[in-house]
């Protein structure tokens, strides 16, 4: 799709779930490399994992901030699910471009916790897209982009792989990933009705250093630090398309730059400037091979000894209710568009997560 090029000198950029794994490496990079931009950090600081964890990103941000002359840098602690709150960020401070990350994660959470999900979801993205939508008015240049993530959680039970933006994605198999898919509908209806350019970004499994505890790599680690057993879902049979987060974060940059382009049809009606673009590696790990590796490098940075009995730290056991067997990206369409594709390993990848671990709970 046709693009319009965006800089992102001199603008004020408001980054939702900034403390969070994905927000605080995109502030991170933005405070590097946008020259003279003003980032507006939002989030809520909940407690669904170890807030201190959100604390030390926040606070390696406030860090690469005060190393400017400028105030590029500016954190409001809220929900998205307020509207009165959001409305006031867009009414103080007008952001020219939204990237918008907060969101209650996990496929698990959202079985026993529905309400998180519907409230950040869906009514904290609805709350963006008025905010994007009321921007506009009275002629204001009002948002460029809004970029926002989505997940390839919607891609839910499909037999056809790789997961291409072209397949349907009728039939989620969790809460989570229906909110997901919710978003991009809203997201579509609010660019052809108001020609809000706006971007969603399905994301496949990011790890890294600082990532969630509650993914995988991350509580498998914490668990075998405590002598406790892990369990590998499925017996083994699942395969992950591990993204590391300094290849999403270099995909998020790049979209940023490049909003959908405003077009009218031939019907003499505006077109929706809209796009969805998979961010994974297209290159899916089987569970099993992916421990051995977390294995090998937390043995190598010293978090485990080297004569840790793994073998009897593992169990395998079947699916968990909103699982799926296989996640595996196409990202064609990102490469053709962006010039980008994901394509940091695993060994290499696991090993800075492995160094940071380690560094942090020194």
């Amino acid at each position: 799709m046709a693009k319009t090029e965006i800089t992102l000198k001199n603008k004020t950029i408001l980054v939702t779930g900034s403390p969070g794994f994905i927000g605080a490496n995109l502030v991170l990079r933005l405070l590097d490399e946008a020259q003279d931009c003003h980032i507006i950090s939002l989030d809520n600081m909940n407690s669904y994992y170890d807030p201190a964890l959100k604390e030390y990103r926040l606070s390696l941000i406030e860090k690469k901030a005060k190393q400017s002359d400028k105030n590029r840098h500016t954190f409001i602690k809220g929900d998205i699910a307020d509207r009165a709150l959001v409305d006031s960020v867009f009414s103080e401070f007008r952001p020219e471009l939204v990237v918008n990350l907060a969101a209650q994660a996990g496929v698990r959470y959202s079985i026993t916790n529905p309400d998180a999900y519907i409230s950040s979801n869906i009514i904290g993205f609805y709350n963006i897209l008025e905010a994007c939508r009321n921007s506009y008015a009275s002629g204001k240049g009002g948002v460029e982009h809004l970029v926002y993530a989505s997940s390839s959680s919607v891609y839910g039970g499909n037999k056809k792989i790789p997961f291409s933006t072209d397949d349907r994605v009728d039939n989620p198999v969790s809460l989570y990933a229906a909110t997901k898919k919710s978003n991009e509908l809203l997201a579509h209806a609010y660019s052809k009705l108001y020609g809000i350019p706006s971007t969603g970004l399905r994301f496949f499994t990011v790890y890294g250093p600082a990532g969630r505890p509650d993914m995988f790599y991350f509580s498998a680690t914490e668990r075998l630090k405590r002598g406790e057993i892990i369990d590998i879902f499925n017996y083994g049979n699942c395969k992950r398309d591990f993204t590391y987060i300094d290849d999403i974060v270099e995909g998020v940059l790049r979209v940023m730059k490049g909003a959908p382009e405003r077009r009218t049809g031939e019907d003499g009606l505006p077109l929706p400037p809209y796009c969805v673009y998979n961010i994974g590696g297209g290159s899916p790990e089987n569970l099993l091979d992916f421990v051995s590796t977390l294995e090998r490098e937390l043995v190598a940075a010293e978090v485990l000894p080297k004569d840790y009995d793994f073998e009897a730290h593992k169990r395998l056991v079947g699916m968990q209710p909103g699982d799926v067997p296989v996640t595996y990206a196409d990202s064609s369409a990102l490469e053709n568009d962006f010039g980008f594709k994901p394509e940091i390993g695993i060994g290499q990848g696991l090993r800075s997560f492995a160094q940071w671990y380690k560094q942090y709970y020194k």
